[in-house]
């Protein structure tokens, strides 16, 4: 934590410099935000951020500089810090996208909602067949029914309404893809969550038809996708399954052949005097050694090892 503190005055000045160059170039942040301010703010927040210590400090300074471009405070409850491995990562909060996507020229309002079970929820489309919600009543003594989906809206000055639904499905599979999947939070805030969600895919499809400043949708759209694994195509998934595999197979097969029960009972039965051990002895010494447990030792069967160059392209 001493550690944190003697990089603080360093951070501060090198973000400070950035969005400076940053301003210049034509980001704008919010009239009354004051950078300084939410970084002193963030600091004291990273204090009691769980890993802290492992997160390198380009990465503390680039969540930082993500935080301030976006105009966000976690004084105002608008982003919080994550380490993952020796990498911190910021996070917006369902506050914090709302006043993200608020900074946008055209936007007027950012409204989400969950939709429970017995509330009176319709969906239509209008001229340009874009999806519209016709009718929402939500109903008090459904409250504490189970969510079956949730919904955003983003209302711009002209009077046009963007509309995005997610079923509890679908909403599901998005937290399933988080890096923070095993969070309980998600369980014990459920609505809240459920809202961030919905509202976070909305801005990612609406800001990337922004005629806004691709520094300040940049973030936005950064800071969103920081939050999911990346997932890479499905040949390199399938290739490295089976080279795995393949892994596995050759340095388990040695363990799997064992010698036979007669073979070992032989050598319980040796005498103890000097004497030149015979053959099946010297290969039950070997699987001693093997059963060691240091498999970085094994070396895999000659078929097995070919196999396994082989799906590396090793073998021409």
């Amino acid at each position: 934590m001493n550690q944190l503190i003697k990089m603080q005055k360093g951070i501060t000045e090198a973000v400070g410099k950035r969005i400076k160059t940053l301003e210049d170039e034509g980001l704008a942040l919010p009239e009354q935000y004051s950078a300084k301010n939410a970084l002193s703010s963030a600091f004291f927040t990273l204090q009691k951020v769980y890993g802290i210590e492992k997160a390198t400090q380009e990465s503390i300074a680039n969540a930082l500089l993500d935080m301030v471009t976006q105009g966000l405070s976690p004084a105002k409850t608008q982003c919080y810090f994550i380490v993952y491995g020796n990498e911190l990562q910021m996070q917006r909060s369902y506050f914090g996208t709302v006043a993200a996507l608020k900074r946008l020229s055209n936007v007027n309002k950012v409204k989400a909602e969950v939709i429970h079970q017995g509330d009176v929820f319709e969906i239509g489309s209008n001229e340009d067949m874009e999806m519209v919600v016709t009718k929402f009543e939500p109903k008090f003594e459904n409250i504490d029914k189970p969510i079956i989906g949730a919904f955003a809206m983003i209302k711009l000055e002209d009077g046009t309404v963007n509309y995005t639904v997610m079923t509890k499905a679908e909403i599901d599979k998005s937290w399933q893809q988080s890096r923070n999947k095993n969070n309980k939070v998600q369980q014990n805030f459920g609505q809240e969550m459920a809202k961030r969600t919905v509202l976070n895919r909305a801005a990612k499809m609406f800001i990337n038809t922004s005629d806004d400043s691709d520094l300040l949708t940049g973030a936005i759209n950064n800071t969103t996708e920081n939050e999911f694994e990346r997932e890479e195509p499905k040949e390199i998934q399938a290739q490295e399954k089976r080279a795995d595999n393949l892994i596995k197979k050759a340095l388990n097969k040695p363990l799997e052949e064992d010698k036979p029960e007669d073979v070992v009972k032989d050598v319980e039965e040796q005498p103890k005097e000097p004497k030149q051990p015979e053959e099946p002895v010297e290969a039950a010494t070997d699987e001693v050694v093997v059963e060691d447990d240091k498999s970085d030792d094994i070396i895999p069967d000659n078929e097995n090892q070919t196999e396994l160059f082989d799906e590396f392209g090793l073998i021409k």
